[in-house]
C-alpha cells in the first residue's frame, strides 16, 4: 500500500473520520442509479413521449459520452477549488440533470441526461483520489465499499425502476426523479467537508500541468487505461446484448434478464473482496490476470457449454466484472503517488475507457446486424478477455506511473510494506 508524504495528506481526525466516509458512501450511491435507472424503461418513454429508437438510445448512450468528454477536465477543476468542492458541484448538477431529465419537454430530458452525465463523470473520477489522500493505509477496504455501493445502486436502479414507473402516482417520470432524493441526501451529508481547504500542491507550485502531459506518455499509464477500458468495454456490451445471446441459445427473453440479474448481483461480494485482498500483495498481477481469465472461461462456456450451465458463466463473469472495476479503482491510487496524479490517471482512464464502453455496444449490434448471428460478437468478446489478461498484468505490476520519466518500483514497495504492517 503507498502512503501519502505530501502536505496534500489529509489530517483526517476520529471525530470527522466517520461523516466523511458516509459521504464517501453516498456519493458512490448516486454514481450508477441514476444511469441504470433509464435502460429499463426506455421503451415506456419512447411510447410515452413519441421519439424515435435512435433518440431513445441516445438516453443509455449520451451519459457514457459525457464521461468520456469529462473525465479528463475533472481533475482540473479539483485543483483550482478543491476535491470536496467539486464533488459537491457535482452532486448539485446531478440533482439538477435528474430533476430536469423528468420535466414534459424532450429538450429538457436530453439535456438533463447529458448533465447527469457529467455529474457521474466528475465523482467517477475524483474519489479514488479523495480515498487515496483521506485513507492511505485503508484504500483498500475503502475501495471495496464504495465499489460495492455503486454496484449495488446500479443493480437496484435496473430492478425497480420498471415497478415503480407501473405505480399511477408515479410513471417513468417519478420512477426517474426518485434518484434525486439519494443526491439532495449526499448533498447534506457531504456539506461539512466544504469547510476543508486542501489545495494540491502540484497546483500551488505550477507542476500540474507538466504532471499531466507526461502522464499520456506513460507506458504505465496506458496499460491501467486500457486494463480499465476493456473491461468497461466488456461489462457495456454484456448490459446492452447478454439477454438477446442468451435469446439465441434457447432462453426466453424473460429468462435472460434474470441471468443479467444474477450476473449484475454476482459483481458484488467481488468488488468489495478483491481491493481488501489486492492490497496486502505486493503486485495485483495475479489479480489482473485473474479478472480476464474469468471472463474467458465465461464467454467461452456461453460458446460451447449447455444451456444448463448457463448460471454458472453469469456468476463467473459477475465476479470478473466485479473484480475488474473495483481493481481499476484502487489502482489509480497505488500506480501513483499523490491525491493529484490518482485523478489524473483516474481522469486519463476513465476518459478512455467510457469511450470504449459507449462504443462497444453499437459495434457489437453493427456486427450482429450483418451477420445475424452472435457468435462472432462472443468471439470478440473472449479475444477481448485475452487482452484483459495480458494488460492486467501489465497494470498490476509493482511500480507507479512515471510523471518524470522513471518508474520507481523499490519505492513502492517499501512504502507498501510500511503501509501494511
Amino acid at each position: 500500500m503507498i502512503t501519502v508524504e505530501n502536505e496534500e495528506s489529509g489530517n483526517i481526525t476520529p471525530k470527522n473520520v466517520m461523516l466523511k466516509l458516509l459521504g464517501i458512501i453516498f456519493i458512490a450511491a448516486t454514481l450508477r442509479g441514476p444511469f441504470t435507472s433509464v435502460g429499463p424503461l426506455v421503451n415506456i418513454i419512447r411510447e410515452d413521449t413519441g421519439i424515435s429508437n435512435t433518440l431513445a438510445g441516445m438516453l443509455t448512450t449520451l451519459p457514457l459520452i459525457a464521461f468520456a468528454v469529462c473525465s479528463s477536465l475533472a481533475p482540473k477543476v479539483a485543483l483550482r477549488i478543491g476535491i470536496e468542492h467539486t464533488l459537491f458541484a457535482g452532486l448539485l448538477i446531478l440533482t439538477g440533470g435528474i430533476l430536469l431529465r423528468s420535466v414534459p419537454l424532450f429538450a429538457g430530458l436530453m439535456f438533463g441526461t447529458i448533465l447527469i452525465g457529467i455529474a457521474i463523470a466528475m465523482g467517477n473520477v475524483l474519489l479514488p483520489g479523495l480515498i487515496k489522500r483521506e485513507f492511505p493505509a485503508k484504500s483498500g477496504l475503502i475501495t471495496g465499499v464504495y465499489a460495492i455501493v455503486m454496484n449495488l445502486s446500479a443493480a437496484i436502479g435496473s430492478g425497480i425502476s420498471v415497478s415503480l414507473a407501473q405505480k399511477e402516482a408515479f410513471g417513468w417520470r417519478g420512477s426517474l426523479i426518485s434518484w434525486s432524493i439519494i443526491s439532495i441526501i449526499a448533498m447534506a451529508v457531504w456539506l461539512p467537508q466544504l469547510r476543508s481547504r486542501h489545495r494540491s500542491a502540484a497546483y500551488i507550485d505550477g507542476k500540474a500541468d507538466r504532471e499531466s502531459s507526461r502522464l499520456w506518455k506513460s507506458s504505465l499509464a496506458w496499460q491501467v487505461t486500457l486494463f480499465m477500458g476493456l473491461q468497461s468495454f466488456v461489462y457495456y456490451i454484456l448490459a446492452a446484448w447478454l439477454p438477446e445471446m442468451l435469446q439465441e441459445q434457447g432462453m426466453n427473453i424473460s429468462q435472460g434478464g434474470w441471468m443479467l440479474s444474477l450476473l449484475q448481483f454476482s459483481t458484488l461480494p467481488a468488488s468489495f473482496i478483491t481491493p481488501v485482498l489486492a492490497v496486502r500483495f505486493r503486485s495485483q498481477r495475479v489479480l489482473g490476470a485473474m479478472v480476464g481469465a474469468l471472463f474467458l472461461i465465461g464467454f467461452l462456456g456461453l460458446i460451447s457449454g449447455p444451456l444448463v450451465l448457463v448460471p454458472l458463466w453469469m456468476i463467473l463473469m459477475g465476479l470478473a466484472g466485479g473484480s475488474a472495476i473495483s481493481l481499476a479503482l484502487l489502482l489509480f491510487g497505488l500506480r501513483t503517488e499523490n491525491s493529484h496524479q490518482a485523478a489524473e490517471l483516474s481522469g486519463m482512464a476513465q476518459s478512455i475507457g467510457y469511450f470504449f464502453a459507449a462504443t462497444g455496444p453499437i459495434l457489437i449490434g453493427f456486427i450482429y446486424d450483418v451477420t445475424q448471428q452472435w457468435i462472432i460478437p462472443q468471439l470478440i468478446l473472449a479475444a477481448v478477455s485475452i487482452l484483459i489478461i495480458i494488460f492486467g498484468i501489465k497494470a498490476g505490476q509493482n511500480q507507479v506511473v512515471s510523471f518524470g520519466g522513471r518508474k520507481h518500483s523499490v519505492r513502492v514497495r517499501r512504502r507498501h510494506e510500511q503501509a501494511t504492517r
